[in-house]
């Protein structure tokens, strides 16, 4: 059990901690920089699409309440408010 322990943290360090030395000394293109920084909305896009379709009794109310969040987004309502308005607006779907 200790090898296995001690194993699954080589991997974890190797993986995540070692590609931060690397990388900090590169200068990378401005266009690659631009590109990365779109991941994390890609990624949380991802992750969100599933839960919008079975979180509640059928898909429609989903993808209205995705789209009533997204429109709360757009008008840079604080996140606070976006997540409650937008549970709000799905109860009263129901």
């Amino acid at each position: 059990m200790i090898m296995l322990i001690f194993a699954l943290f080589l991997a974890t360090i190797i993986t995540r901690i070692l590609p931060a030395f690397f990388v900090g000394g590169l200068q990378f293109p401005q266009w690659l920089i631009t590109l990365l920084n779109y991941i994390p909305y890609a990624a949380l896009g991802v992750l969100i699409f599933p839960g919008l379709l079975t979180a509640v009794e059928t898909p429609v109310q989903g993808i209205l309440g995705g789209l009533f969040a997204m429109i709360l987004a757009i008008f840079r309502v604080p996140l606070f408010f976006v997540v409650f308005g937008t549970i709000i607006f799905v109860y009263f779907l129901i």
